[in-house]
Parts: structure tokens; sequence; C-alpha cells
């Protein structure tokens, strides 16, 4: 673990204190705690839909025609 200065406005520090009074911690737990959200939510790897490569599910089942509705095949399934 690695020790750290940071300067913060009082009142923000003063928060810190309270909050951590209220709920039984210590004020360097909390910030310690708001420095890992901060991590996970902002600057960890995330998958992007731009990385991605499209997965093949096969060809149709069979063609598809003008006269088909579309609509009404995926609600009854009567392909079985």
């Amino acid at each position: 673990m690695k020790t750290i200065t940071v300067s913060v406005s009082d009142p923000v520090y003063e928060d810190f204190r309270e909050y951590a009074r209220k709920v039984d911690r210590k004020a360097s737990e909390l910030i310690k705690e708001a420095i890992e959200l901060y991590r996970e939510q902002h600057m960890q790897r995330r998958t992007s839909l731009r990385n991605r490569h499209p997965a093949s599910v096969g060809g149709p089942i069979q063609a598809i025609t003008g006269e088909d509705c579309i609509l009404g095949e995926m609600i009854d399934d009567s392909r079985d």
C-alpha cells in the first residue's frame, strides 16, 4: 500500500470527518473507498461494442418472400 498526500478543501474534509463519525469509521477509510470507486467507474478498461466482432448464428431457416409475415412467424413460431 502506498501512502499519499492529497489536498482537499476544509469543507470537503469536514464533510468526510462528520460522516465518518456518524458511521463509526475513519475519514481515511471513506476517502480510500471513494478513490477506489472512482477507479472502478472511470479508469478501468471496459469492453466497447466497437471492439467486438459479430458472431455468426448461421443462415436463415428458409428464404423470406414478400408474402411472409415475419411478425406473425415470431409470435406463432410455427417452424417446429
